[in-house]
């Protein structure tokens, strides 16, 4: 045991930084801790049909403001001893002093878990409210990197914004702080969710050329409802373009059309960023899986090897 944590084995499951540097494409699925025990029936569900495809990794997310941080780590947990996927556990600097951050770190490690995604998170009021540090805390992203490997041998993967982040002064300044994250110790970026291939391949350009070569699994999620996923562009400032828009509005009074645009749109976009380079793709699942696993076959056809 070092740090108060428990020591990781080298002989253990593969970490997803040994994962991607097999070359292998990586194909993972995030999702979010359930609030009612219907919504936890749902969830657990979803995660064994997901478990079939045999993933590179699964997710689980905080909830805004760090919400929900003892449902992440439950569920993170039971996936690393329950079942056979490899979890990443997400962890957000939002209202948590470094002692609780050591606790949560170690939570993790003692379920097993050495994959760790590093975020700095939405404030608790919202994405557009301003952002204030916990008083005993951190500040950033980079910082939480620094700690969490300065604990023990783990994996960490932290965040990237093809459509950048909101509070971020231009496009450079955000690839400067990803290529700060990749030196603090990030192994790995997933961005947030995007409908633009070229953003995604440009923010991968900018970063290498400010020397920052890790892997940058592109965030894709289908869309099933339309109004939700403006809602979700309001929120985070993730660009919504005309070719996507005018595909989903055309059919918006036939839901069944709609989720079978929506899943057409994200397999025509995956296709293109794995044949231009990308390592593989991040599914957002909210936390029902058939239009992602429906993506997923439609890849398996063509481009999945």
């Amino acid at each position: 045991m070092a740090n108060g944590l428990p020591s990781t084995r080298p002989g253990g499951a593969p970490t997803i930084r040994e994962l991607l540097a097999s070359g292998d494409r990586s194909f993972s699925f995030e999702f979010f801790p359930p609030k009612t025990p219907e919504a936890e029936e749902v969830l657990w569900r979803s995660i064994r049909e997901i478990e079939q495809l045999h993933p590179t990794f699964v997710s689980i997310t905080y909830g805004a403001g760090g919400t929900t941080r003892d449902g992440t780590i439950r569920v993170t947990e039971r996936v690393a001893q329950d079942t056979s996927l490899t979890p990443l556990g997400h962890l957000t600097c939002v209202s948590h002093s470094r002692d609780e951050l050591r606790s949560v770190i170690g939570a993790y490690a003692g379920a097993g878990v050495r994959n760790m995604l590093a975020l700095r998170g939405d404030p608790p009021g919202g994405p557009n409210q301003p952002w204030v540090a916990h008083p005993e805390g951190l500040n950033h992203a980079v910082e939480l990197v620094e700690l969490i490997r300065s604990l023990g041998d783990f994996s960490v993967g932290v965040a990237a914004f093809p459509d950048k982040h909101p509070e971020a002064t231009s496009l450079e300044a955000d690839a400067q702080v990803l290529a700060a994250k990749a030196q603090a110790g990030a192994d790995y970026a997933i961005t947030q969710m995007f409908f633009g291939a070229d953003d995604y391949f440009r923010l991968v350009d900018r970063s290498a050329a400010l020397g920052c070569d890790m892997p940058v699994l592109p965030g894709i999620m289908p869309v099933t409802n339309i109004k939700q996923i403006q809602r979700m562009a309001e929120l985070t400032g993730m660009a919504l373009p005309e070719a996507v828009t005018s595909r989903l509005l055309a059919v918006e009074d036939e839901p069944a059309a709609v989720r079978e645009a929506g899943i057409e749109i994200a397999t025509e976009l995956c296709e293109r960023l794995l044949a231009g380079g990308a390592p593989g793709i991040h599914f957002i699942t909210l936390n029902r899986s058939t239009a992602t696993r429906q993506v997923f076959r439609n890849l398996s056809s063509t481009v999945v090897s």
